[in-house]
């Protein structure tokens, strides 16, 4: 399985994303909304960063019990309830991401909405990926 990272001259060159990704693949993961859910049900994590480090995990956990790894991420959607933080954090948010995924990035979208499911999240990470076959 391969992926194809395209971001085409006519756009705006992307930082901290992929514009589009093609994937030869007949294996697709749709992974759910992931919070900083700890295992208990309990939001975790004090401030933006802390809670996408741990919703980042959370999804990285569901993709690989369906036998996925990071690298197979093709699309990424990141909700949050104050995107100024979430951008006045893209540094760190941006070292978290490094860590856990790499420095490959899907397509990615960032969503600023009025609130989430739990009132305590911050940020909310949904995403697709495309396993080898």
């Amino acid at each position: 399985m391969t992926f194809e990272r395209i971001d085409p001259p006519e756009l705006a060159r992307p930082a901290g994303f992929t514009h589009a990704v093609l994937a030869h693949t007949d294996r697709i993961v749709f992974l759910a909304g992931q919070t900083a859910l700890d295992p208990e049900g309990r939001i975790v994590g004090d401030g933006v960063v802390a809670q996408f480090e741990q919703a980042l995990g959370n999804l990285l956990t569901a993709l690989r019990a369906a036998g996925g790894e990071p690298q197979h991420l093709a699309t990424l959607t990141v909700y949050a309830v104050d995107l100024a933080d979430y951008r006045a954090h893209a540094r760190e948010i941006g070292a978290v991401w490094r860590r856990l995924v790499g420095s490959d990035y899907p397509a990615m979208a960032g969503i600023g909405i009025a609130r989430l499911w739990d009132d305590e999240a911050l940020v909310e990470v949904q995403g697709i990926a495309a396993l080898p076959a």
